[in-house]
């Protein structure tokens, strides 16, 4: 109980102080006219309150992610708790409100566009199909997913049948204005998704205190499966952590933001609501299985269930148990409903922003309906393709490609951060760009998705993600010392133009 009290007290603490110094850091200007005050257009530049921008934000990132990763990151053991509580402060956080800033600073420009800025053009094209390849992914595992839940719930004759429901709000959202459908309800799905989150939280700690991991249970690799904590871990737990999605995302609420000082609120902080999400989950996975009596350790007693349900998908079931068993039938229902409705918001939202994606890059018009359909029609086609792969082979690429992607945003807030002259700023960037560096290049090595490298040749991946993350602090420096000089040789040719005159 105390590690997750500790966690907890610190994830709060950290919004408000770590939170204060990145919006310092970045520099806000509350006077500046916002993309939706400037050019409001009444389809994705819409301006909304600040509260329901934090409810739509926060509902856009807390799929499937903070829950079934962080159940899955558990398996690692206690270690788990760190990665979270560290991560979000420290990477995703920092991530999440640097891609909304950016954005609106940017006239909403989705993640593209900004890395076209801060690094290149070239760059920009692998970033689009990077995006694109996720929100593909992300969306058909956040459609097959409350699917099957809800085949369980509520049986119908084929649960292809609530595929395709889910898939026709998905069209619905992605085409209609902002405020509509995403805007008008999601205020009720947060109260659903809290009141799952705390009902959890309430009953774990009033009744099952003395059964829940603790740090000091040792931070040793619990996993199974032989795969090792780093990177595995920190790839498994990405929305409670860092997770590129969120940087796709962030540019939908960048274009209905009417004051710059809501930034922190809505980007921090829902990361932050996100990564105390993920704590529940995964503390609540790891105390669920104990038999105290029987000396079985809560994440020994998961790693067990897991082990009479393979080819399963685990979480889905681990939810399902926890839920029924600890908030009743009324309330594990409401608390499974939540687990639904997390997932279908955020699938929503992922193919509403693969439009927008296209449409800046081909600068297409999206006020008339038929420019949004031109573009969501074969993104459609994909997802509803994608349907019919196996959900853990999608998860597993779906995870990869999402940690990448966070690289390439923390290294154009990085450049961006230097640019400005932000003094020594640009840190709060720079080293979780290294560390998701090191984290995406030694993953794509070991994992049974990438090269599979046998145990004893590991350190392979170690290497060249070591490699690479020097090779790019290097090639930054470089380009600090080139953009000094620039600046140096403007000046002086602005000072000999002003003699003259």
């Amino acid at each position: 109980m105390f590690t997750f009290i500790i966690a907890l007290a610190v994830l709060v603490v950290g919004f408000f102080l770590y939170g204060t110094l990145v919006e310092k850091v970045f520099g806000i200007n509350p006077k500046a006219q916002t993309p939706a005050v400037a050019h409001p257009d009444g389809v994705d530049y819409v301006p909304m309150s600040g509260w329901r921008i934090f409810l739509v934000q926060f509902l856009n990132i807390a799929g499937l992610g903070p829950i079934f990763g962080a159940i899955m990151g558990i398996f690692f053991g206690p270690a788990a708790f760190l990665w979270i509580v560290l991560g979000t402060i420290f990477g995703g956080g920092v991530h999440d409100y640097m891609a909304g800033m950016l954005s609106v600073r940017k006239n909403g420009a989705s993640m593209p566009e900004i890395v076209k800025d801060e690094i290149g053009s070239g760059l920009a094209y692998v970033v689009r199909i990077f995006i694109l390849v996720l929100l593909v992914l992300l969306t058909t595992t956040f459609m097959t997913g409350p699917a099957a839940l809800l085949q369980n719930m509520c049986p119908l004759p084929s649960w292809y049948i609530w595929l395709g429901i889910i898939f026709l709000y998905y069209t619905l959202a992605t085409l209609l204005p902002v405020d509509k459908l995403i805007g008008r309800f999601y205020p009720v799905f947060g109260a659903i998704l809290l009141f799952m989150g705390l009902g959890i939280m309430v009953v774990m700690l009033g009744w099952h205190s003395t059964e829940m991991p603790e740090l000091s249970d040792g931070l040793y690799n619990r996993q199974t499966n032989g795969l090792p904590i780093f990177p595995m871990m920190f790839v498994s737990i990405a929305c409670g952590a860092i997770s590129g999605f969120h940087s796709t995302q962030s540019p939908l609420m960048a274009r209905c933001m009417t004051n710059e000082r809501q930034g922190r609120w809505i980007f921090y902080g829902a990361m932050v609501a996100e990564g105390i999400l993920a704590l529940i989950w995964a503390a609540a996975a790891g105390t669920f299985f104990a038999v105290p009596e029987q000396g079985i350790y809560g994440i020994d007693g998961l790693q067990a269930f897991a082990a009479q349900h393979p080819n399963e998908n685990i979480a889905a079931l681990v939810v399902d148990k926890i839920s029924k068993s600890w908030l009743g039938q009324v309330g594990g229902f409401l608390a499974v409903l939540g687990v639904v409705v997390a997932p279908i918001t955020s699938g929503d939202t992922a193919l509403r922003s693969a439009r927008l994606t296209v449409a800046d890059f081909l600068h297409i018009d999206q006020k008339p309906i038929l420019n949004r359909l031109k573009i969501a029609l074969p993104l459609f086609a994909a997802v509803f393709g994608m349907a019919f792969v196996d959900f853990n082979i999608v998860w597993r690429y779906f995870s990869w490609t999402n940690q990448t992607i966070s690289v390439f945003i923390l290294w154009s807030a990085t450049l961006f951060l230097y640019s400005n002259k932000k003094g020594y700023g640009f840190l709060i960037t720079l080293i979780p760009a290294l560390f998701m560096t090191m984290v995406s290049v030694s993953y794509i090595f070991m994992a049974p998705e990438g090269l599979d490298l046998d145990p004893e040749n590991r350190w392979i991946g170690y290497v060249v993600g070591a490699l690479i993350c020097n090779g790019l602090l290097l090639a930054f420096v470089s380009w600090t010392k080139y953009h000094s000089l620039h600046h140096i040789d403007k000046l002086k040719k602005l000072l000999k133009n002003w003699r003259h005159a």
